[in-house]
């Protein structure tokens, strides 16, 4: 295993025991002092839990070698499992929108001090886990988890607010239209997360990587006569790969122009992982 998947694994790992351990407490606080927000984020930090095993042990598979069945290996594990942890932050959300609607029509007491006290303490524990966690953000499953943990970080943001100014004023419908704000600030993130590992599961060409710049440029190398096919995906975000079929020039090194697409595309693209097949023109 290579050092910065070591990381990633240590990073996910220590997330993970930090805010299982956490979660049921704000879950009993929660029930007991009937605040939404609290609720929320405890049902985000309890989901968090299974979404970081998930990570975790998305991030171990990938680590196994390729079979014959398997040829590329286990990487796309990790992209799944990011898929699989977007759509349950978005069903939580779902449940948060309907009951924060309920509650602005029929607002529900709640115990403040108690809803604050472990508000502030998760916001530390969060904090924590999400340091711990954006320090390996150029993987896409840790970027995920940490998209989760944030979300924990506004949850308890907006728990802290609704408790000061219900013990303040007593204005119990703020609790409701602060879990309706952690809504569309999380709404936004599970769709950078959904729309980054769809694309990759479609096998589309990585974002910023253009496949019609690509062929000019393997067309402009010297000896090619023309650029049959190209493709462009990405085993994940972090491994672009590239298949090219070009006819050269009749009387030019084919291992030679090879080798210079595979420069090519190395330096100008970073894809490191191309086949390249050279058809000689009549």
């Amino acid at each position: 295993m290579s050092p910065s998947l070591k990381q990633h694994q240590s990073r996910l790992g220590r997330a993970f025991l930090l805010i299982a351990s956490f979660s049921l407490v704000e879950l009993a606080t929660a029930i007991y002092s009937n605040s939404l927000t609290l609720l929320a984020d405890a049902g985000h930090m309890l989901l968090d839990t299974v979404a970081l095993g998930l990570a975790w042990l998305a991030l171990k598979l990938s680590q196994l070698p390729a079979t014959s069945r398997f040829t590329f290996g286990y990487h796309r594990t990790q992209v799944l499992a990011a898929f699989v942890n977007s759509l349950l932050l978005g069903l939580l959300v779902l449940w948060i929108l309907i009951e924060a609607l309920m509650r602005i029509t029929s607002p529900q007491a709640m115990l403040p001090l108690p809803a604050l006290a472990v508000a502030l303490l998760g916001l530390i524990v969060n904090l924590i886990a999400f340091f711990w966690l954006n320090r390996g953000k150029e993987n896409i499953n840790v970027r995920a988890a940490a998209l989760h943990v944030l979300g924990d970080i506004l949850g308890s943001l907006a728990a802290i607010i609704s408790a000061l100014i219900v013990y303040f004023t007593g204005y119990l419908t703020i609790d409701a239209l602060l879990a309706l704000l952690v809504v569309v600030i999380l709404s936004l993130s599970i769709w950078r997360v959904m729309k980054m590992s769809i694309s990759v599961l479609l096998e589309a060409a990585p974002s910023g990587l253009d496949a019609d710049t690509v062929r000019q440029v393997i067309a402009s190398i010297d000896g090619v006569v023309e650029v049959q096919e190209l493709r462009i995906w990405a085993l994940t975000p972090e491994q672009p790969l590239a298949t090219v079929r070009v006819a050269y020039r009749q009387g030019r090194d084919h291992q030679l122009i090879a080798q210079r697409i595979e420069d090519a595309l190395a330096e100008r693209f970073g894809v490191t992982s191309v086949t390249v097949q050279v058809i000689k023109t009549l």
